[in-house]
């Protein structure tokens, strides 16, 4: 990090939820997904992504919505950086929120633009961020959390269709069952053409439906999910090292290369952030320096 980028990273104790605090200069996110939905919003400056195949910009005020798995990367668009917070959110904690509004059990959103201009949506955004940095008791802070979700999904989300059936030997059917070989054998060192039997068909159609499908190369998606394994290890308070290699990584120094590349903290921040006693939230202590918005600016009634 420059001397003006800083991090704060927190987690709710036993919510699937996660929020993030930081401005970043210099940073640059690598390709990758989150196996929750996440929500940005821009403070100050701007950065610039790429997502859906196309190059994306959220500016100050601006809310970002990704979904489960859906790639993306990012870096600041002007010299002074940007400043932003961005809440993970579990998708069974959405599918429960809508299940109870709608008094049955539903599918879960999809957003269709992982950029929005929206007051309601950064109001809403801005609510939730303050509930798990504020002395809120964990009821509050639960209620707060619900409220600030079901605006987010009601305002910024659709109901996805029913998913067509995949043809057998489609570009599609090739990429899942490519998938699900990495999610059964993703601390293994496979190859190429052990991928390509799996999937009965030729390296480079493999590479190519994969890549169409879900936006990453294998290996990439291979390496994501090691580093998730990595934070689940470290969430259960387990240390760094053993982390690592348990998650397949060659090394401590191995992991938080990527850790960082990826989710632009450090795995020591990341197992300090759950660190705390009687408190439903756990702070990580940094210094700011740097450009900074007050949240109560994001955070007027609906």
């Amino acid at each position: 990090m420059t001397e003006h980028e800083w991090v704060d990273y927190r987690r709710m104790a036993d919510r699937p939820v996660e929020v993030m605090h930081a401005h970043f200069e210099r940073h640059v996110y690598d390709l990758h997904s989150h196996e929750t939905y996440s929500f940005g919003l821009t403070e100050f400056g701007a950065q610039t992504f790429d997502c859906r195949g196309e190059t994306r910009t959220s500016a100050a005020g601006m809310v970002m919505a990704f979904n489960p798995d859906e790639p993306h990367d990012g870096h600041s668009t002007t010299e002074l950086g940007f400043t932003y917070w961005i809440a993970h959110i579990g998708s069974e904690l959405i599918t429960d929120l809508l299940s109870d509004r709608a008094g049955r059990p539903t599918g879960l959103p999809l957003f269709t633009d992982p950029v929005l201009r929206d007051p309601v949506l950064t109001a809403a955004l801005g609510r939730l961020c303050a509930s798990l940095i504020g002395p809120a008791t964990e009821l509050a802070a639960d209620e707060a959390l619900a409220a600030s979700v079901a605006a987010l999904v009601q305002r910024g989300t659709r109901m996805p269709t029913r998913t067509a059936e995949v043809p057998a030997g489609s570009a599609a059917d090739i990429a899942r069952r490519v998938r699900g070989v990495l999610h059964d054998r993703y601390l293994d060192p496979i190859s190429m053409d052990d991928l390509a039997e799996a999937a009965d068909c030729s390296r480079f159609a493999l590479y190519r439906a994969f890549r169409a499908n879900y936006g990453l190369a294998p290996s990439d998606y291979q390496r994501l999910l090691r580093l998730r394994t990595a934070r689940r290890l470290i969430a259960a308070g387990r240390p760094i090292s053993e982390a690592a290699i348990e998650a397949g990584f060659a090394d401590q120094a191995h992991l938080t290369r990527w850790f960082r590349r990826c989710y632009g903290i450090t795995p020591g921040v990341y197992f300090d952030a759950g660190q705390s006693t009687g408190s439903s939230v756990a702070p990580v202590n940094v210094t700011k320096s740097g450009p900074s918005v007050k949240l109560s600016e994001f955070s007027s009634p609906m």
